[in-house]
């Protein structure tokens, strides 16, 4: 990271709280990704550049609270998560999230991973959906650590009261409702404990506007509802992973045939995750991991079409040497998209990472 200069921000500080500010510091820091990606399905070969730079900001309130901000840019200068939090002693801390500082986004696939989630592969995850259009306009709550008798307990809580509108909401405007889905709102909590134990579940809910059509109540229509739960536990060099997730678009339900490709959010009908994973670190620079993943569909109809699972089975690697790293996965999927009849997919990835 390099600090660019100390600045005033008494001035700045003063125009948004009723409190004036100490000197704060403003930093850049910024990466480089470049990738190799094999696919067996479309026999395809690229390699891709991924690049972002992110600008921080801190500084510190008379009656001792601190602020911190971050916004991150990826290619093009466009906004990929903005965060700003505001600490407050022995009330907590408070966030406040924009893009992919959202929610949503520190409960989908939190089993342990060495280098990426499974769903980067490109075969879709309910687990990775989970909430994905409350993305925006999230507020986080996170409690001073508690002592239990047993250990430490740190309590995070995060909320959404988005409607549905994937855009980020900038200072005096508001998110609008589709054609489909109306209002939705999501709520998460973790509980981290001191011994390596971790507990998080999240709910998200969105109204279904087309439970009524041309004045006619649609009974078999239903509000969407998305959730999981995991639990993750890290003893020494090894952590393990278990997570649980649920999507029903609440779309009429109709008996999909199985060798149909379908998609969590638009089809109607229910898919259920279930991911394991166990990563070990070898030493400080080098991480291995093991995913495994299943994610069954549900039409939900009359049962005269089965369910299809989807399976997808990830090793991973990661290695750092100072700013530099190098990663890769070798991923496998059967049933890609819910298809009984889609061959299996093979994916590869290797990754060089440079941080400044």
């Amino acid at each position: 990271m390099n600090n660019l200069k100390k600045l005033g921000v008494t001035a700045l500080a003063g125009s948004l709280v009723a409190v004036s500010a100490q000197a704060g510091e403003m930093a850049v820091n910024g990466s480089a990704n470049f990738t190799y990606k094999t696919n067996s399905a479309s026999e395809g070969k690229g390699i891709g550049t991924d690049k972002g730079l992110t600008v921080s900001g801190s500084g510190e309130l008379d009656n001792g609270w601190t602020f911190a901000l971050s916004t991150t840019l990826a290619d093009g200068m466009t906004l990929s998560s903005s965060t700003t939090a505001l600490t407050m002693g022995s009330l907590g801390t408070i966030t406040i999230g924009e893009g992919h500082g959202g929610n949503s986004g520190g409960y989908d696939e939190e089993v342990p991973q060495a280098y990426e989630q499974v769903s980067d592969a490109g075969p879709a995850t309910a687990a990775n959906y989970v909430g994905s259009w409350l993305g925006n306009g999230a507020i986080g709550w996170a409690l001073p650590s508690m002592d239990t008798g047993v250990g430490s307990l740190s309590v995070t809580l995060g909320f959404s009261p988005d409607a549905d509108n994937l855009a980020a909401v900038s200072d005096g405007t508001k998110a609008n409702h589709g054609s489909t889905y109306g209002s939705g709102m999501d709520l998460g909590v973790k509980l981290a404990m001191d011994n390596g134990l971790t507990l998080g579940a999240y709910g998200a809910e969105r109204e279904n506007i087309t439970h009524v059509t041309a004045g006619i109540s649609n009974d078999a229509v239903s509000d969407q509802f998305d959730g999981t739960w995991f639990a993750t536990y890290a003893a020494g060099p090894v952590s393990i992973g278990y997570q649980v997730s649920h999507v029903d678009s609440g779309l009429v339900a109709v008996d999909t045939a199985t060798t149909a490709a379908k998609v969590p959010g638009t089809a109607g009908g229910a898919f259920d995750d279930v991911q394991m994973s166990i990563l070990f670190n070898v030493n400080d620079n080098l991480s291995v991991s093991y995913t495994d993943s299943t994610s069954t569909y549900d039409a939900q109809g009359d049962g005269t079409v089965g369910d299809v699972d989807s399976d997808l089975d990830a090793l991973q690697i990661a290695y750092s040497m100072g700013g530099m790293s190098i990663n890769a996965y070798m991923m496998s999927a059967s049933n890609p998209g819910w298809d009984s009849d889609a061959k299996d997919v093979d994916t590869t990835e290797v990754s060089i990472g440079l941080a400044f």
